[in-house]
């Protein structure tokens, strides 16, 4: 009987990072199920617009999503960064009074890539230079820190 157990996608001795600075005084963790009262706040108050960048290919955010929802959700996050099944940041400000944004780093789906990235600011940051700076400061931090090669950007390469 052959072993059916897909390759892990990154090296088994790879420590992800706690904590990542952002411009602004601004920082991207991993997310918690403590956060989900300021994740809520983000996310549907961006839903319509997260709904068109997520909705196609993860049925997220539902219109009907609940507080219980969200944190189910936010602990399958939190688990899944423990076994480097996939990873989540939330982007908070300064003192974790608000979380503007989210980044993944999720396992490869494509052909020729070893990860599918992508990010999210809150709607009252799109256009900000906080969103620039998240915008440039992500492919640097991927290249910098992670162990990929042909990281793809899955919501910007998706057209």
């Amino acid at each position: 009987m052959t072993d059916q157990t897909p390759a892990p996608w990154l090296p088994d001795d790879f420590v992800h990072p706690t904590r990542v600075e952002v411009p602004f005084g601004h920082h991207l963790r991993p997310i918690h199920p403590d956060d989900t009262d300021l994740d809520m706040v983000a996310v549907m108050g961006s839903r319509e617009r997260l709904w068109r960048i997520y909705g196609a290919a993860w049925g997220w955010p539902p219109a009907d999503m609940t507080h219980e929802d969200d944190r189910a959700d936010l602990a399958r996050h939190a688990a899944e960064m423990e076994t480097h099944d996939s990873f989540n940041y939330a982007l908070f400000d300064t003192d974790e009074t608000a979380l503007l944004g989210c980044v993944y780093i999720d396992p490869p789906e494509v052909t020729g890539s070893d990860a599918e990235i992508s990010w999210w600011v809150v709607d009252e940051c799109v256009g900000t230079e906080l969103e620039q700076a998240l915008d440039a400061l992500v492919p640097q931090w991927i290249a910098q820190e992670w162990p990929l090669e042909h990281p793809r950007y899955a919501v910007r390469d998706a057209g």
